[in-house]
């Protein structure tokens, strides 16, 4: 997956990366205001999902140590970085500062 997620988060789109496990209640949270999210800014931004446990390079590089984490990326930068859960208006917000 590392090659397929730099090409993704390396690319002109604004990509949001949210780290779950399954086992994480709060991250069962996040899936519907994801969902809501995407709705709300439809191809303004792209979400994709990784998974800790099965993608543990990852999580090591970016040092994620909770979950979720949340990180919005453009052009291989990380603009953003946030654990816990947001709501979907303060998660479309923080997107919407970083289009353009």
């Amino acid at each position: 997956m590392n090659a397929k997620f730099n090409d993704i988060i390396n690319g002109n789109d604004l990509v949001l990366v949210d780290f779950y496990a399954d086992w994480c209640g709060p991250c069962k949270m996040m899936s519907p205001i994801l969902q809501e999210v995407k709705l709300d800014l439809k191809d303004a931004v792209k979400i994709i999902k990784v998974n800790v446990d099965q993608h543990q390079d990852l999580a090591s590089h970016f040092m994620v140590r909770g979950v979720p984490t949340l990180m919005l990326f453009k052009t291989g930068k990380m603009l953003w970085r946030q654990s816990g859960v947001l709501s979907a208006r303060d998660l479309s917000a923080i997107i919407s500062n970083h289009l353009n």
